[in-house]
């Protein structure tokens, strides 16, 4: 109840001084945006065949977009009290020390590989030509921040039916330039966390959690994205909570977090959030190198940094959708399990997903692999198209054949045998909170059918 009282606040009064009649005339727009959704966002009748069966998408309702217009009438654009509240319950979720948001799953991974290329970090930090293991079967954007930084991917193998990297791989790939290890929770499933870590910690790397499909995913009992040196993660509306457009950088190192922060921000040494100066008491009092003693800390660079933050909107509607995450986590299990229930008699012409062992996936998706090959998945797609029941390949196949990666430095271990097996057989089914029971029975009997042909 407190909770809910605090959100109240937040969405009547925030930090604005205003008078009577500004209040009233804030909280009537707010009770008007709740009844325009409730009335023009209402969920439609499903009607097999005729209703589209999304493969991924956002849940939403009034109270989201009540956050989102009251950010809009504070009219404070960037970065603000939304987006430290955000923040505070994003890192308590998690459980990690230090959360960072930022505009996009993508610009997470960015300024995760970049932090371990600061200066700051001496003789651990990354520089060009040093190498980093990862997996081909995935997302573009796990992997390019390396060749944005001059680092070398270095490509394993990955194991079916978890679509994680293969564990025992890893050791063989490794070499005297090897600084650092990222992968992915591959649709929600943790890879092998334990093992994984242990060759870190052995080897002394670097380890980066790519969970931009895994919010809420846990091994061990653990909340994945804390294992690592660093975790990311994605608010786009595909996934388990959205922005529109968002994403998180989370670590429990300090030096690291100043660097995520840095990067993110123009790479300034200062650290005061925007609206703010000279919260460390010291602004002009400092001496940089080469500038002129008591140059304004505010204008100090120490990082070739970006522009990568998000506004206070994004902010509030992502701190709304945290009310929902647990509710999202669950319908997720709930959705993923009935479709696995319903397809278990087809596993001699599907392989079907497994969990990974000591793990509870927070599913992105129904990833299967169609033992008839590369045109059986072509038939299935189509087959499924024609009801309008959406399906994905599980991205980029196997990176590495894509046309932009052709001249781009890499190294491979071994022939990723299984990583052109998804390239060629691999699709996935959604399972997001959006489908209902109706619907995930009607594309398990459609995909039924069409084995039956």
């Amino acid at each position: 109840m407190k909770a809910m009282d605090d959100h109240m606040d937040l969405l009547r009064n925030g930090k604005l001084d205003l008078d009577h009649r500004a209040k009233e005339l804030r909280e009537s727009i707010l009770r008007q945006v709740d009844d325009y959704f409730s009335i023009a966002h209402s969920i439609q009748e499903f009607v097999p065949g005729k209703s589209p069966v999304p493969v991924s998408g956002k849940v939403f309702d009034g109270s989201d977009g009540q956050f989102l217009v009251a950010a809009s009438l504070d009219f404070w654009l960037t970065t603000g009290r939304f987006n430290d509240e955000f923040e505070s319950r994003f890192r308590d979720f998690v459980g990690a020390e230090h959360a960072l948001t930022t505009n996009s799953g993508s610009s997470a991974n960015l300024l995760a590989v970049t932090a371990l290329t600061s200066r700051k970090l001496g003789d651990e930090r990354l520089i060009t030509g040093d190498e980093v293991i990862t997996v081909a079967a995935g997302f573009p954007t796990t992997v390019n921040p390396l060749v944005q930084n001059g680092l070398v991917p270095v490509f394993v193998d990955v194991s079916l039916p978890t679509y994680n990297v293969d564990t025992e791989l890893i050791e063989d790939a490794i070499t005297e330039r090897t600084k650092a290890l990222i992968f992915a929770h591959t649709l929600g499933n943790p890879f092998d966390l334990k093992h994984v870590v242990e060759i870190a910690k052995d080897h002394g790397l670097w380890l980066i959690e790519d969970c931009c499909d895994a919010l809420g995913s846990m091994y061990g009992g653990r909340r994945v994205g804390t294992f690592g040196d660093i975790g990311t993660f994605s608010f786009y509306p595909a996934h388990h909570i959205t922005m529109g457009e968002g994403g998180a950088v989370i670590t429990n190192d300090q030096k690291l977090a100043t660097a995520v922060e840095s990067f993110r921000d123009w790479g300034r040494d200062c650290h005061c959030p925007p609206g703010k100066d000279n919260t460390c008491r010291n602004r002009y009092g400092f001496k940089f190198e080469d500038l002129p003693q008591g140059y304004d800390h505010k204008y100090v660079y120490s990082e070739t940094g970006y522009n990568l933050k998000i506004s206070d909107m994004q902010a509030a509607v992502g701190l709304s959708q945290m009310d929902k995450l647990e509710c999202f986590i669950q319908k997720r299990k709930h959705n993923f399990t009935k479709l696995k229930t319903a397809l278990s008699d087809l596993k001699d012409v599907l392989v079907l997903p497994e969990a990974t062992g000591g793990s509870e996936p927070s599913w992105f998706g129904f990833p299967i692999s169609v033992k008839g090959g590369y045109e059986e998945r072509g038939r299935l797609i189509s087959s499924l198209d024609s009801k309008r029941i959406g399906t994905r390949l599980l991205f980029g196949g196997n990176l590495t054949k894509q046309p932009y990666f052709k001249h781009i430095k890499h190294r491979k271990v071994g022939l990723l045998e299984n990583t052109n097996t998804i390239m060629n057989q691999t699709l996935w089914l959604g399972v997001y909170p959006g489908l209902n029971d109706q619907m995930i029975d009607y594309v398990s009997a459609s995909v039924h059918e069409h084995f039956k042909m």
